[in-house]
């Protein structure tokens, strides 16, 4: 086993950051870091020599090698100090001080390293701030900050994650934020959505996202100045427990539909996501239950309507987003009937003009939608000799 490598060498490896954070809190990690006191040319002579594959992912300059055995990635980096930051990259020296490495991490909870022995090695505190459910930065916030301004997000998303109550924060650290939101400016698109996207379905979405109009952050993440937060109350209520896309929540904060293509050119969001915007921020409103024995109906309509590929799926999040559970539930459990009339059926019937033909099919497709989609081919074609 690759420990056994380091061991042999005298070299320190330790589980680092996010790991370390889940496993504390009982949860199975997503995938495990090392960081060892070993250099990358240290570590590419000891795996080469031990005949373990290597994985080129450029992360050499940042002090990371990945070894690939039992057919799993592992991220191995050395110890490092950033030396200059430009609030978006590093450049780093290596070092075989753990509590230099832990000091440049941004939240106490994802600094601390854990022994392949079980000991923990926590310089800040974190297990302390894991436990009382806390969301601190490592040192002091602002220059955390400023060494990449993509923490700003990233202390929202591990607070929707691990905070038990909305408003728990330092007010320390809430200045900072405020202090540095224009840093965001400078951050890809693609960056910023990966985190916006996940503080979207995480727990109290509510209050990080008036936090992030309050800290004047909204403007530099593609988010409408005047944004609808009242809409956004009453849909964050409705979707509690319907696992919505992101962008589903987010719509309700829109109230134009330039308000999507705006938010499309800041971050680069996906074809999908964008259509889904404008299906919401166009139909939210006027396309609602019906009174009567039949509240799916107008919903079906369109659906059965629509030309597009996945109408029915953006369908339930509009349902989602109107906090629908009923029809939700009704909606994915039905399946789109099949129209059961065709040109071969008519000609059948002695119709032979291709004109007559697609009348006559639009006729019986407007029949059947009558019925509710029920009619079979026999009773279709009997109305046809009465049309």
């Amino acid at each position: 086993s690759f420990p056994e490598l380091f061991e042999k060498k005298k070299y320190e490896l330790r589980i680092a950051g996010g790991a370390v954070r889940d496993l504390l809190s009982g949860m199975t990690p997503q995938d495990i870091d090392f960081a060892t006191t070993a250099t990358p040319a240290e570590m590419k002579e000891m795996f080469t020599s031990a005949g373990v594959r290597l994985i080129n992912n450029k992360g050499e300059k940042h002090g990371t090698i990945t070894a690939r055995l039992h057919e799993q990635n592992f991220e191995i980096t050395t110890l490092r100090i950033d030396v200059v930051t430009d609030g978006r990259h590093a450049e780093v020296e290596f070092t075989t001080d753990w509590e230099k490495d832990a000091e440049r991490r941004d939240l106490t909870i994802n600094s601390m390293f854990l022994g392949l022995d079980g000991m923990l090695y926590d310089f800040f505190n974190g297990y302390e701030d894991l436990k009382n459910k806390k969301i601190r930065f490592v040192g002091k916030a602002s220059e955390r900050i400023q060494e990449d301004y993509l923490r700003i997000l990233r202390y929202f998303r591990f607070y929707g994650r691990i905070a038990e109550t909305p408003g728990d924060h330092e007010p320390s650290t809430l200045q900072a934020i405020k202090e540095n939101a224009k840093g965001l400016a400078g951050i890809s698109g693609e960056r910023i959505w990966v985190e916006l996207k996940k503080i979207l379905l995480g727990n109290h979405v509510n209050h990080l996202v008036r936090l992030m109009y309050e800290l004047d952050i909204a403007q530099y993440i593609g988010l409408p100045l005047d944004g609808n937060l009242e809409e956004f109350d009453r849909v964050t209520k409705n979707i509690q427990n319907l696992c919505p896309k992101p962008m589903t929540v987010l719509t309700s904060l829109f109230k134009v539909k330039d308000d999507v293509t705006n938010l499309d050119l800041r971050l680069k969001i996906s074809k999908e996501e964008k259509n889904l915007g404008l299906f919401l921020v166009k139909h939210r409103q006027e396309l609602t239950k019906a009174m009567g024995p039949e509240p799916l109906r107008p919903y079906q309509d369109f659906i059965m309507d629509s030309r597009e590929a996945n109408t029915n799926s953006k369908i339930c999040e509009l349902l989602k987003y109107q906090g629908e559970e009923h029809l939700l539930r009704e909606m994915q459990q039905w399946t789109v009937p099949s129209f059961p009339v065709s040109g071969h059926d008519l000609r059948k019937m002695g119709v032979s003009s291709g004109k007559e033909i697609g009348t006559a099919l639009q006729q019986l497709r407007d029949e059947w939608k009558k019925s509710g989609y029920h009619m079979d081919k026999e009773e279709l074609l009997s109305c046809l000799k009465k049309l």
